[in-house]
Formats: C-alpha cells, structure tokens, sequence
C-alpha cells in the first residue's frame, strides 16, 4: 500500500519552490490547529436513484468486476488545469457531480447476489502530512479541503476506501473485468497489466461498458426530470439577463462576448457552469451552427441566435436556442422565416408520444422545412420530390439533426446503439430537444438576397410522458409576437 503521508512532488514547481523545508518549520506548521470534526451529513436526495442505477448495471455484468473512475484534471497549459469535470458515467452511478474529489475511481465486485460498490477517493490529509501545505496540486491550502471517508459514505449511501488502497484492488483482478477506458489513462493502464496482455477483447468489452453507460440513461428517473426542470429555469434566467443587458451588447465592438458573459455569469451564480460553450451568434454569425468565438458585434436590425444552457452542481443541464431580434421587432422576412422554423418545431413536437420511433421526429420537422423553402421557390423540385433520400434539396438550409437526448451530457447517451436511439421506440421518461432551423448563408446564390445572412434556430427541452409530451422549455418565450413582447 501507498503511504498516504507521502507527498508527490507538484508539477512544474521544482526549479521554482520557496516552501521551506526545515525540520523547525514543519513541526511549527503541523501544530496548533483546532480539533477537526468531519460532520456525517444524510444521505443525499440523488443517493437511492444511483443505487438502483448501480443495480442494473450489475445485472448486466453478472460475475464480473466492473471499473468506472471519474477521470483526473485535464491539463490546460503547463501546470494550469481547465475545470475538472468528473465523468458523466461515473457521476450518474454515484451521485457524486461537482463536488467530485478528482482522481476517485468506482469498483464494482462480483458476489454470489450481485455486486459489491465501493468509491476509492483521496480523503482529507492529517496535519501530520506536508501534502496539506506543500502540495499545490492536491493540498488543501491550495485546492480546498476534501471531505472524509465517512461522511462521503454517508452522502453517497456508498461503501468508500482511500484511494491508496486502489492499486492492491486493481492488482487482483483478472481477466473478467470491463473498465471505462477513456476515462483516467493511469487507471486504465493498471487495470490492462492486471488483465495480462492487452488483447482486442477487452477492448470490444470496454467499449460495451461506455455503450451500456450511456443505454442506462435513455430513460430518466424522477431525480433526473426534476433536476431537468430546475436546469430550464436557471436557463430561463440567463436569457432574460442577456435581454436585459441589451443596451450595452449593442454598444460594445464584441457585443457577442457580453451576450455569453452575461449568460455565463448567471450559469456560475445559478449553476455549476454552462452545459456547453455558449453560442452567441449574431447576423450572418447565426448560420454558424456551432459559432462559439463571438467576437462579433450585435447588430440592431439583425438577428442573434442564442443556443445556451445551465449545468447544475448535479450536472444535468438544458440545452435551449432562442432567435431574437436585436431591434427588438422582426422584418417582413426575418419573421416569415422564424415562422417557418416554430412550424417544424411544432409538428415535431405534436407527433411525440410513446410508441413512436425517435427518427419519426426529425422526418416530421424536416417534411415542413422542406414544404416551406419549395412554396418559397429555393428548390428544384417539390417538397415531396426533395423528401426522398436520394434528393433531400431542402437539406442545404438545415444540415443538422432535429433532435438529440440530453441529460447529465448535453448530447447525452451518445454512445448508444443506433437501434436504441435513432431507431429507438420512445419511452416515457426520455428527455431530448426539438430544434429545427433554416440557415441562409451570406454568399449563398441559391437563395434571393433578402434571405442571405439569415439564421434561425428554436430549440425546446421535451419530456416524453405516459400519455404525449411536455414541453420543459414552454415558459422560455418562442412565438415571434411573444418574442417580441419579451424584449420589449
């Protein structure tokens, strides 16, 4: 076993440390500090959910040991780190989201009824360590302190062990072990010697664990709907901050940037941070589908494309695209477009219900968008004609898909099977977006010149119930007389 009271030199600080290193100065250091108690909290609201989650990917894995860390800090420049972010599979199987100790790695052991879980995560230092005070990587004068063995257990209702007892744990294992592989490479690479030779079976096996991973969270539990809801309110919140700080977004050269700093900034009052870079697409920025260097003014008399959502300190996030007119009205033909868009958006959104397949989604929304560029004279043949797969004309102002889940990711169960999501039967519980859009580039021929530099796009959060659908994001705004009245 590791000695815990060993400290691991900080990157980059060698050639550069002042801490001082005296046998006087450490003994000083290490006393006088007040008797700390490490309070054992309740079990938290999300800790059931994630037993039971626990409990179905155990009975996928009957007799093998299952691997799941939370990853480590990614390294941003030199020894800066960007923000860490545990990962969303491991998050989801223990509950744990912000608060994540970095490095923690879940263990999941095979026994005659199932599964023994046990979280290994680095717990607080003694004062009778350097760590605490000569670490800046990991030492609690530096990062913070970190919570102890016992109350994590009691907050997560999870066995838990000190992260230097992991490397005896991952030594026994043997070859009936699966791992989430992409997630922390030092833990991988010791879990590969344990398993012998690296050989392409474990690699396929690894690869099932992420699939399943990402299929357990197809349909939401009731803690992930609720957390859904707070993450659209919060998101509702930075739109009307964007909105209201209008005045001097139009006024700055960058006015993009004050749009996503103004959101930004209510993501880290109301949330962890944002779900993803936030799109602050303003004129012909907007038929820049993932435009997020918004370094560009906003215009009045343009539109500016806004595709922003909160993360909770739980993770969950919403993912919601409002189009505004900076003006605060829109044109004759800004209009006749962002009607276009709510219609596709509409007729998606009234074919959800159980039963259906989640593809039927997008080919709904696609049959209007098609219709309305045809009756508008962009496309070589009819609406129907431009439907068929071997033509798909209308396509050029829409690339994109219409729907995709969101949860805990903001493209979430990304890895699962096709036949499970494109192909897949909706379920009550399912969470995703509806967010068709028509897309005029600037130098685009095809299109009259009224409509280049164009862009629209209206995105919902939608919740599949036992009987339809509801819509999340309803409060947020979206018909253009509504919009209108909003920024007004």
């Amino acid at each position: 076993m590791a000695d815990p009271t060993k400290t691991t030199p900080p990157r980059a600080t060698e050639n550069r440390s002042t801490t001082p290193s005296s046998d006087v100065f450490k003994d000083f250091i290490r006393s006088n500090w007040a008797e700390r108690v490490d309070v054992v909290p309740s079990a938290r609201e999300q800790a059931s959910y994630a037993s039971e989650r626990r409990r179905r990917l155990s009975a996928l894995y009957p007799g093998t040991a299952v691997v799941v860390p939370a990853g480590s800090p990614k390294v941003r420049s030199n020894d800066t780190d960007y923000p860490f972010r545990a990962h969303s599979g491991f998050a989801h199987l223990t509950g744990w989201g912000s608060d994540t100790v970095p490095g923690s790695v879940l263990v999941l052991l095979p026994t005659a009824e199932g599964h023994d879980a046990t979280l290994y995560f680095r717990e607080a230092a003694g004062r009778d360590s350097d760590e605490f005070y000569a670490n800046s990587d990991i030492g609690e004068f530096w990062t913070g302190p970190r919570p102890g063995l016992e109350s994590v257990a009691a907050d997560l209702g999870l066995a838990t062990a000190s992260i230097h007892e992991l490397d005896g744990v991952l030594e026994s294992l043997e070859t009936g072990t699966v791992l989430l592989r992409e997630a922390d490479q030092a833990v991988t690479a010791k879990v590969d010697v344990a398993r012998s030779e690296l050989e392409e079976e474990f690699v396929d096996a690894d690869a099932g664990l992420l699939r399943d991973l990402s299929e357990l969270r197809l349909v939401k539990d009731q803690y992930e709907i609720h957390e859904m809801r707070l993450a659209v309110d919060a998101t509702k919140l930075g739109f009307d901050d964007v909105i209201a700080d209008l005045p001097a977004i139009v006024a700055h050269a960058r006015g993009e940037r004050l749009v996503e700093g103004a959101f930004n900034r209510r993501a880290r009052a109301e949330g962890n941070t944002v779900g993803y870079d936030t799109i602050a697409a303003s004129g012909p920025h907007a038929c820049i589908l993932h435009w997020v260097r918004n370094d560009g003014p906003v215009v009045p008399g343009d539109l500016i494309l806004l595709d922003a959502g909160i993360e909770l300190e739980s993770y969950y996030t919403a993912d919601i695209t409002r189009t505004l007119p900076v003006s605060g009205t829109f044109t004759e033909v800004q209009r006749r477009v962002y009607e276009a868009v709510l219609e596709a958006a509409d007729a998606a959104f009234a074919i959800v219900r159980p039963g259906i397949r989640f593809r039927e989604i997008h080919q709904t929304a696609m049959a209007v968008i098609a219709k309305k560029t045809a009756e508008w004279g962009l496309l070589p043949v009819s609406a129907d004609e431009s439907t068929k797969p071997e033509n798909q004309f209308h396509r050029r102002y829409m690339v994109h898909g219409t729907s995709h889940h969101l949860g805990i990711d903001v493209h979430d169960c990304a890895q699962a099977r096709r036949d499970l999501y494109l192909d897949g039967v909706l379920e009550a519980g399912m969470v995703f977006t509806i967010e068709p859009g028509l897309y005029f580039q600037p130098d685009d021929l095809s299109v009259p010149e009224e409509f280049r530099g164009i862009g629209v796009r209206i995105e919902d959060d939608i919740l599949v119930t036992e009987s339809g659908a509801e819509n999340l994001s309803i409060g947020i705004p979206r018909t253009a007389d509504d919009v209108e009245a909003w920024l007004a």
